[in-house]
């Protein structure tokens, strides 16, 4: 391959100027993860670890962004087109499909010895019976969580997603992935051969951030946030959508086993593997996710004003949902005991009682802990989690069909 198809390669540099810049409000955030993760004293290796990762990209994604942004006639340019084509239907759809494109399909396709089929089913499963809980925690804890740190919420203002009128959208989009990962067969291959629709999406979402990196960067503070899409960042991510959303469901009251938690653990690694988040920070452990993610907290940097304008939008965005000021106020309810008086105040979102908590934790103690035991309780419990997932999908995309975001240009 050309050397102009290959992603810049730069010496090591110093992590940015937000690692670590707010450490002192990270530790009394994350007092209870670290309790959690039996966190004793900060280990400085990964620290380290993590700064640099604030520089890395997924380089296997770079060399397909490259290809995707060649002009027009060029040869080794890898389409759009071609790359849903190769998606959906494998390589051999995409008659004399460029390098570029052969050399990223065989990697995503080159399933990992370690990858357990039968595990990640059952990781699927376990995930779809969270239900609404799910729904919660990825929404308050993992999104709106997310935004008291400065860095991925403003790319986030400046890419212009999750803000404004696009709001709705974009958390559709996301709520589609989400969604289909936890479909029976999501990230396996069907009878003829195509991949399911988890697996696919996932890939896709991979391709975006790719191309984010590859036409943002110059445009981007590097010196001060690290690279747009970076590795240490990917791995606070995966670690909101597993460890956070298993710590999220339990404290709704929902039990969780150590097998069903080592199950959702390894459904996410093999997630975050297809998504190019490094191997050293993928891991079956629960406990070792939170010990990763309370180093991740504490070299983050402070609040900033796009995190209120996002957390903002999406409240607002709820209102206009059906049902949605009993929506926004039940939200804003949760949040205030998930997120406390400082991080409501930091994101300018009212403070009210936890009301919603309690609702929830009765809620929960009838539906996992009683009627779970009951004769079809185990099928009530499955059919309630698919009804969850089609009404929030109703909710947000409304009479539009179902996708994620398109790749940029």
């Amino acid at each position: 391959m050309s050397a102009s198809l290959q992603p810049e390669l730069t010496a090591p540099v110093p992590p940015p100027s937000r690692f670590r810049a707010a450490e002192a409000r990270s530790r009394r955030l994350g007092r209870t993860l670290r309790v959690v993760a039996r966190v004793r004293e900060v280990d400085e290796d990964l620290m380290a670890r993590i700064g640099a990762a604030l520089g890395e990209q997924d380089e296997v994604g770079a060399r397909l962004a490259a290809a995707l942004r060649l002009p027009a006639g060029d040869p080794r340019r890898v389409t759009h087109r071609q790359l849903r084509v190769a998606l959906a239907d494998g390589i051999r759809a995409v008659p004399d499909a460029p390098e570029a494109l052969r050399a990223f399909l065989a990697h995503v396709e080159a399933t990992p010895s370690w990858v357990d089929p039968v595990l990640v089913e059952e990781g699927a499963r376990v995930y779809r019976r969270f239900g609404q809980n799910a729904a919660d925690v990825l929404l308050q804890l993992s999104l709106i969580g997310g935004y008291r740190f400065g860095g991925p919420p403003d790319l986030l203002v400046a890419t212009g997603g999750l803000v404004g009128g696009s709001t709705r959208r974009r958390l559709a989009e996301t709520q589609t992935w989400t969604a289909a990962l936890s479909q029976p067969g999501a990230l396996q291959r069907d009878a003829d051969g195509r991949w399911g629709e988890g697996w696919r999406l996932t890939v896709h979402v991979r391709a975006m951030h790719a191309l984010v990196n590859a036409g943002f960067t110059e445009h981007w503070d590097v010196e001060r946030w690290g690279l747009p899409i970076n590795q240490a960042d990917q791995a606070g991510t995966l670690g909101l959508f597993d460890g956070v959303v298993l710590l999220g469901a339990r404290a709704l009251g929902v039990p969780v086993t150590p097998a069903e938690s080592r199950a959702v653990m390894h459904l996410w690694k093999y997630v975050g593997w297809l998504l190019g988040v490094d191997e050293q920070w993928l891991v079956d452990d629960e406990r070792e996710r939170h010990r990763i993610n309370y180093h991740v907290l504490l070299a983050q940097g402070d609040v900033t004003p796009a995190g209120a304008r996002l957390s903002q939008d999406i409240v607002a965005m709820l209102r206009t949902l059906p049902h949605g000021r009993w929506k926004a106020e039940r939200t804003l309810s949760m949040l205030s005991l998930f997120l406390g008086r400082e991080s409501m105040r930091d994101l300018g979102l009212p403070w009210r009682p936890p009301w919603a908590h309690a609702c929830v934790l009765g809620l929960n103690t009838w539906r996992y802990r009683i009627d779970r035991r009951l004769p079809g309780g185990e099928a009530r419990l499955d059919r309630w989690g698919e009804d969850v997932v089609a009404r929030v999908m109703a909710d947000y995309f409304g009479d539009d069909e179902p996708a994620v975001g398109a790749l940029p240009g």
